[in-house]
Parts: structure tokens; C-alpha cells; sequence
């Protein structure tokens, strides 16, 4: 996790594009992005001219040739703030040189294409370069680190409407999924690709001795991840974040999701994590007809679902924050999605979370189904997990209450502590630690926090999946005393302090 110093020269590097004139959360952290990698870039350069030192060579595909030196990240930073702005701004100058870095078809490449500098003034870009230098971020958790509490300012900032899923929800998802190196990771609605980022996270931090592996190596910097995002800004700074946490060559498509134009989208990935758009509806003749077949609707978190099973192949995995409506809602299309997932599929579980998760822009009620595509049904069971906290305060302000994990090897030091010592400040640790032992859950009664409910008693309820339809409360009853023994109570006491009073007037005369 990033230390308090290191997140105070972070937000320092906000507040002087702010007080700069650069005010839009997505453009200031594009500009920090291209800067980022701009100063990669040398990084790179002085790793490869080391090697070629050390080895007595020459410099093995240099990134910049000894014409371009001007264009380091260590030469320029320390012009004088107009020289370096000309240099960034001229033609074949630093930021067209970031731009066309690369192969054109590289994610990198496709999606630079229409980037602008966008630092205004040469006090600014040198201000913001002497910072980020200042800075030291020479290993990918650190850098990665640096981009995620960059990205976690869209949602303090509160202006674009970027609606980004909390980090540790993200991390327990993808826990709960557990990706092994064989699969193939998607996210529809990728955003800022952080679903896509702690899969992989997760993957280096479960298993290490695969990235040994050349055959491995080429998957997971190239095939592995699949994201999907139409905004232009957004999926920037996506294929950034991807590339800041070590992926060379993420796989992202530029395109509506839903549409015809994504029609390809079929049986390709063996895990999706998601957290789809469910703020509006779509015009029908913008969806692609075979997600219609499977619901027809307008609602974007029903289209979404559908898509997800289009594009699992037999047997893959999905983990996928809904909001309440999908699991009670009375709507044909509604009912017809969750009929789908547990007669034609295998509904595995529904975690009901807690309406604050995502404050402080939103306050709505949300859960997270777990489903497998399999065709041929399945669902004998649903685990359901009442989740009442996650670790933060749910008003707008989403205080933490406790511990905080910023890696999976912390998370998964929690999860090991509450195995031992209950901890109550988030149910993260025992969602975890119960969805590992499902065995145990069967006999949990439904006034737990947890539970199981055959699919019988689902069907019988209409193929209801609110977690309020099973859960029983055990309600206990309050015995108080009788009116005449209260008033006599309150008399003894307002004797008590009438004697009081007149005892401190004794000492006062």
C-alpha cells in the first residue's frame, strides 16, 4: 500500500493541475498517465543501456536512438519550464513521440491515437514534472499503487459520472473467483479496467512459478484479459492502468458492448467480473439481436447478463454486481433472466451488500451473483451471505472503520486472522472463509449471516432472489416494568436531585 508521504505528493500533483487551470478529473489523470509513461519509457532505455554496458553489447531495440536524447525523461526535466514545453509541444517532440510509441496495432497505439497535451502552461508542466520525479516508483506495485489512488479521485471529485467499483469489492470478488493462469478474464463494462488489473494481481500473487513460463507469458500479456469500453478517455486510461500493472499488450476493444459491432463476443472467455452499467435503458435497435433472444428488454443490467452468457464458454465463471431490481423485480424480463440463470444454468450464489458500497454517488441497494454457464441447468442450491459491512462507513464520507488491504497478500493475512478472532468491522474476511467452506454451510440455519435455500423453495417463490424472501429474524421479546414502577422510579430520582441541588447551595452560601 502507498504510504501517507507518498499519497501526500500524489495529491500535490492533483492540486497543481487544479490550481493550474486543469480542473476535469479524467483529464488531469490522462495528463499524469502520458507523463507516467513518458518517464517509463527512460526507465526502460536505462535498463536495456545498463545491460549493454554490463555485457559489453549494443543497446538491444533502443527505445530512443541518440538523436532523440532531448526526448528522456532525464534530459528534459531539467530544462528551464518554457524549453521543455516547446519540447513537448512541437511536432515529433516528446508527446508525439509517447503517441507513436510502439506498433500501431498495440493497444497503447490504437487508443493514443487522438490523445492531447493538455498542460497548459510551461510553470504547470514543469512544476508536475519536478514532482512526479521527485517521486520513486521504479517497481510495478508502486506504480500500479500510483494509478489506482489517482483513479479513486474521479470518485471524490464527483463530476463525470464515472461510477467506479470500490477496490476491496473488486479484491473480494475476484477472491472469491479465484483466476487460475488457464483462464481467459473479461469485463464488458472494463472502465478504468480495474476488475481486469486485480485479476492479475491475483494471479501473480497465487501463482508465481507461471510467469517462468514463456508460453504463459505470452497469454497473459496478450490474450488473457478482454475489456470492453466505448468511451475514448476512459479506455486510455484503462489501457494505461493495464500497462502501468505490468500487462504489455492488453486486449481491449474500443466498442459498445452490447452492439452488433461486439457480435464476436461468443463463447471466448472462461471468467467474467463485471460490475455493468444499470442507470438507464438502451433503444432496442442499438442491441444486438441475440441478446434480445435471451431478454428482451431495455434495462442495461438485463442486456449485460445476457451478454455475459453469450460470451462464456461452457463451464466459465461469472461474478457480477447487480442492483436489488434484478433480483426481485416483477418485470417478464426481469423474472425471464433469473429464470435463465437457474434453470438453464447454475446459479451458485447471491451476496446482498450493503446500499452504501457505493457512496458517495450513489446510494443504491446492490448484491453480486455467482453463476456458472453450463446450458443444461444445474442449480440444486443458492448460497445466500447477508453482507451488513464492508469496512467502511456507509454515509458519503466512507470512513475506514478498521484495517485497510490494499494487496491480496493482505487480504488474504485478514482472512487468515478471522479464522481465529471474529473481526466485525467488514464481512469481507467471512464471505471469503464461508464461500471457501460451502460444506459447513449446509447446515446453517437462515437466521445466519449465510446460508443455503434448495432451488425448490426459489421456483416456489417465483424465482425471487432477495435475500429478505429467506432470511428468517428471530425477534426477542423486550419485558418492561409496569407504568407505576417507572413513575416510581423517576420520583426517587428527581428527590435524589433536588437534594443535591439544595447541598450545593449550602457550599455556595
Amino acid at each position: 500500500m502507498l504510504t501517507p508521504e507518498l499519497r501526500s505528493d500524489i495529491l500535490k500533483i492533483w492540486n497543481a493541475f487544479w490550481t493550474g487551470g486543469v480542473s476535469n478529473p479524467l483529464a488531469v489523470i490522462e495528463q499524469i498517465t502520458y507523463l507516467l509513461f513518458i518517464k517509463r519509457l527512460d526507465e526502460l532505455q536505462t535498463v536495456k543501456e545498463n545491460e549493454s554496458n554490463t555485457l559489453g553489447t549494443k543497446v538491444e531495440n533502443p527505445i530512443y536512438t541518440k538523436a532523440q536524447k532531448e526526448l528522456r525523461w532525464s534530459t528534459f526535466k531539467d530544462m528551464d519550464p518554457e524549453t521543455m514545453f516547446q519540447l513537448f509541444r512541437k511536432e515529433n517532440g516528446v508527446f508525439d513521440f509517447m503517441k507513436n510509441y510502439g506498433s500501431k496495432d498495440s493497444a497503447f497505439g490504437k487508443f493514443m491515437k487522438n490523445a492531447n497535451f493538455m498542460i497548459p502552461t510551461p510553470r504547470l508542466l514543469a512544476n508536475v514534472v519536478d514532482m512526479i520525479s521527485g517521486i520513486d516508483m521504479k517497481d510495478r506495485d508502486t506504480k500500479g499503487d500510483v494509478y489506482e489512488f489517482l483513479l479513486s479521485q474521479i470518485a471524490s471529485a464527483g463530476q463525470n459520472g464515472q461510477f467506479r467499483t470500490p477496490r476491496h469489492i473488486i479484491k473480494m470478488m475476484v477472491t472469491l473467483m479465484a483466476p487460475t493462469p488457464d483462464d481467459v478474464v473479461c469485463d464488458p463494462s472494463a472502465g478504468t479496467c480495474g476488475f481486469l488489473v486485480n485479476a492479475a494481481e491475483y494471479v501473480r500473487h497465487h501463482h508465481p512459478k507461471s510467469f517462468y513460463n514463456k508460453k504463459f507469458l505470452q497469454h497473459f500479456n496478450h490474450d488473457m484479459f478482454i475489456g470492453m469500453e466505448f468511451d475514448a478517455t476512459m479506455i486510455r486510461i484503462g489501457a494505461m492502468n493495464m500497462i502501468l500493472h505490468g500487462i504489455e499488450e492488453p486486449y481491449l476493444k474500443d466498442v459498445d458492448a452490447l452492439s452488433e459491432a461486439n457480435n464476436g463476443f461468443n463463447e471466448e472467455a472462461t471468467l467474467v467480473l463485471a460490475n455493468p452499467p444499470f442507470t438507464g435503458s438502451l433503444d432496442k435497435e442499438a442491441v444486438d439481436a441475440s441478446i434480445l433472444k435471451t431478454v428482451d428488454s431495455k434495462k442495461t443490467e438485463l442486456l449485460f447478463l445476457a451478454l455475459m452468457l453469450r460470451g462464456l464458454k461452457k463451464g466459465g465463471r461469472a461474478a457480477v454486481i447487480v442492483p436489488d431490481g434484478v433480483l426481485f423485480g416483477s418485470s417478464k424480463a426481469h423474472k425471464k433472466i433469473r429464470e435463465e440463470l437457474i434453470n438453464k444454468h447454475k446459479l451458485e450464489a447471491v451476496i446482498s451488500m450493503p446500499s452504501g458500497v457505493f457512496k458517495p454517488y450513489a446510494g443504491v441497494s446492490t448484491g453480486v451473483l455467482i453463476f456458472t454457464k453450463t446450458t443444461t441447468g444445474g442449480t440444486d442450491k443458492v448460497w445466500f451471505y447477508d453482507m451488513k459491512a464492508d469496512g467502511y462507513s456507509l454515509d458519503d464520507k466512507r470512513q475506514p472503520q478498521g484495517e485497510e488491504f490494499g494487496s491480496f497478500e493482505e487480504l488474504e493475512n485478514l482472512v487468515s486472522r478471522h479464522t481465529k478472532q471474529a473481526i466485525t468491522y467488514t464481512d469481507i474476511p467471512d464471505v471469503i472463509n464461508r464461500w471457501r467452506n460451502k460444506a459447513k454451510e449446509n447446515n446453517r440455519l437462515r437466521t445466519d449471516k449465510s446460508f443455503f435455500v434448495p432451488v425448490k423453495d426459489i421456483i416456489d417463490n417465483g424465482y425471487d432472489l432477495s435475500m429478505n424472501r429467506y432470511k428468517e429474524v428471530v425477534h426477542e421479546e423486550k419485558v418492561y416494568e409496569k407504568p407505576a414502577v417507572i413513575i416510581k422510579s423517576i420520583k426517587e430520582l428527581d428527590a435524589e436531585r433536588a437534594n443535591a441541588l439544595k447541598e450545593l447551595e449550602k457550599l455556595l452560601q
